[in-house]
């Protein structure tokens, strides 16, 4: 197994309001991982927090074996750390994120849109970054829609742009943050299947969600947050099929069956 990112004690406080309870975690290159977990588990804000849009207040996050920051104490038994800007920005470089909302520039095109991030933050040049741009649109499957602006798209394209978006800035790892919760159901589908290809083209890939489906169809690995806390993990098969604590089992019984989402391409 080849360690991408590794996660110890991890703590994440708003106020007196503790979110994150220390969390451990190890994701391997090319490891699909689903997140489940009730509103307000905890679940967006980890993901926050391993692309530092959200600092920990304790703990240890690791890329490829190189711990991040400088430890300037401990609080619960769990380091703090203290972050430089400069190392912040080259790890948020490093690590992709995809939300809910879309965040297009409704005033680009498409093209405009993925072709930002590598030459405002890479400092690629205009031809580099428009053909890294055009490779990442066609694979997403909207070679065709590079010129089209995001009002001219649909949901599920512009969320496809947002992919492309992140994937120009060939990061090591992607978050997926409940990326199909905004979308009509009919364009669920599309998202999905472009995640699907991402993962078994060996992205390694964190995914909120709330696709039962799609967690037993490509997941590598199911976590369940509970309180801040990893309350059961493991291979789908197990954790979704014969989850083993009753607040997983209660949480499952919400969906009446996995549906899986059509996850093959269209025609």
């Amino acid at each position: 197994m080849t360690e991408v990112l590794r996660v110890e004690k991890l703590h994440k406080s708003f106020g007196d309001h503790e979110v994150l309870r220390g969390i451990d975690l190890v994701v391997a290159k090319g490891e699909t991982i689903v997140i489940l977990g009730s509103s307000g588990s905890g679940k967006s804000t980890l993901l926050r927090c391993l692309n530092f849009l959200e600092l920990p207040s304790a703990g240890r996050i690791a890329l490829h074996g190189m711990a991040l920051g400088r430890v300037a104490g401990e609080a619960d038994g769990a380091p703090q750390v203290r972050y430089a800007e400069r190392e912040l920005c080259r790890v948020r470089a490093r690590v992709g994120m995809v939300f809910q909302q879309f965040n297009l520039f409704p005033h680009m095109s498409a093209l405009a849109n993925v072709m930002e991030g590598p030459r405002t933050v890479l400092g690629l040049g205009r031809a580099a970054a428009e053909a890294r741009a055009r490779e990442e649109l066609a694979r997403v499957g909207l070679a065709e829609r590079a010129n089209a602006y995001p009002a001219h798209l649909s949901g599920g394209q512009q969320q496809r742009v947002a992919i492309a978006r992140a994937l120009a800035m060939q990061p090591e790892v992607m978050l997926f943050d409940e990326v199909t919760s905004a979308l009509d159901p009919e364009l669920v589908g599309e998202v999905l299947r472009t995640m699907r290809e991402l993962s078994e083209g060996g992205m390694t890939m964190l995914v909120v969600t709330h696709e039962i489906g799609f967690a037993h169809a490509v997941a590598d690995r199911v976590i369940f947050l509970h309180e801040g806390r990893i309350h059961e993990e493991g291979p789908p098969g197990e954790v979704l099929v014969r989850p083993r604590q009753p607040r997983l089992r209660e949480f499952l019984s919400g969906f009446s069956q996995f549906k899986v989402p059509d996850l093959e391409a269209a025609p």
